[in-house]
């Protein structure tokens, strides 16, 4: 596989291996057949990073080869957003021949929306001055100027410059609604979007009909507590980054939703809070009492649940849990299996042609199981 050229006609024997490899690993608990989600076969990624390689007068993207480390040259990347595609060589073009731009620039980040906005940082290992300023300024000018809704952000040691701003908003369309969401560079957003919307269409097929109230821990900017909204009379939310919480605040105005409440707060801590073990004043006028929250979701990182926040989850009668990495789903599953048995299963293939997995249970109590 090339950065240019996908195996696009290996596409369906790729996802056929990870739907194997996932119903076996899902054999010791019983669960249903896989509910399978494709992916689009190429432009699948809204954001990607790339080395710069500074070569003579020549400028240009690299990555490293995983299992070599060989160094790359990347004109072209095909599993991009084409308008990540299309502004590579026009940054390349304004950088090249500017000292202020070029000068120990060692890396672009690329972060793009399917509504066709994009951030661009520029990471640098040298002090950026006001030079800088003037040359991204000039270079976003002529880049607006085509038609591009793009925004400029200069990084270096312990500085950030924002020309205008360091967010862009997704407009998705989830289940005949137009979702927005604020994405805020060098935060988490689901990588691909296409994929997201299927995640988010699927959660709330499963959770249709709920009772109650909705509880979701690990929420980021809101991407799923705000499209699952809708089945809940109110949904309970945590996040710990200060950036994902504002931008969820945004989300949760712009989408004119008024049943999402969002912590900031980490998972554990919430369980120590929910545990009566520790009180929080970021809790203060939150009434947890008030709250009949029927339905957990979690949406971990690679790490999975801890163990605490697992017999924390287990208390709950309905469990949404989306993994980016069954290993540990499994680790979690050996201990909320006791209670509650798999009633949906999902692949989503986030990754293609990689050997990684997104997946998604829905799990309901055993002693009344649904």
């Amino acid at each position: 596989m090339t950065p240019e050229h996908l195996p696009t006609e290996q596409y369906d024997a790729q996802l056929a291996e990870k739907v194997s490899r996932l119903q076996t690993m899902m054999t010791p608990f019983a669960a249903p057949e896989a509910e399978v989600f494709r992916s689009p076969v190429s432009h699948y990624r809204m954001r990607a990073e790339f080395r710069l390689w500074h070569d003579g007068d020549d400028l240009y993207h690299i990555i490293f080869d995983q299992a070599t480390r060989e160094r790359i040259r990347v004109d072209r990347f095909s599993a991009a957003s084409e308008l990540i595609n299309a502004l590579m060589p026009k940054m390349i073009a304004g950088i090249r021949d500017n000292r202020a731009l070029r000068h120990k620039l060692f890396q672009i980040d690329y972060l793009s929306t399917m509504s066709n906005e994009i951030v661009i940082s520029l990471l640098y290992h040298r002090k950026l001055e006001t030079d800088w300023v003037e040359a991204a300024s000039a270079l976003r000018d002529a880049l607006r100027a085509e038609g591009y809704a793009v925004q400029l952000i200069g990084r270096a040691t312990k500085t950030k410059i924002c020309l205008d701003q360091d967010f862009i908003d997704e407009r998705l369309p989830v289940a005949g609604r137009e979702m927005i969401y604020r994405q805020v560079e060098n935060s988490f957003t689901q990588p691909n979007a296409a994929m997201n919307i299927q995640m988010l269409e699927w959660a709330l097929d499963v959770t249709t009909g709920s009772r109650g109230d909705l509880l979701e821990l690990y929420c980021g900017n809101g991407n799923f507590s705000l499209a699952l909204a809708r089945n809940f009379r109110r949904v309970l939310a945590t996040e710990i980054a200060k950036p994902s919480v504002a931008a969820a605040q945004f989300n949760i105005d712009a989408n004119q939703i008024d049943n999402v409440q969002i912590i900031r707060m980490a998972a554990e801590e919430f369980t120590q809070a929910m545990n009566g073990v520790r009180s929080f004043n970021r809790l203060q006028g939150i009434d947890l009492k008030s709250y009949e929250c029927e339905t957990i979701f979690v949406d971990p990182p690679r790490s999975g649940l801890d163990e605490e926040t697992v017999k924390m989850v287990q208390a709950y009668p309905r469990i949404l849990y989306i993994s980016c990495n069954p290993d540990t789903l499994c680790d979690n599953l050996r201990t909320l299996a006791q209670t509650h048995q798999i009633s949906r299963l999902a692949l989503f293939d986030q990754f293609p042609y990689t050997h990684h997995m997104e997946c998604g249970v829905w799990l309901t109590r055993k002693q009344a199981a649904e």
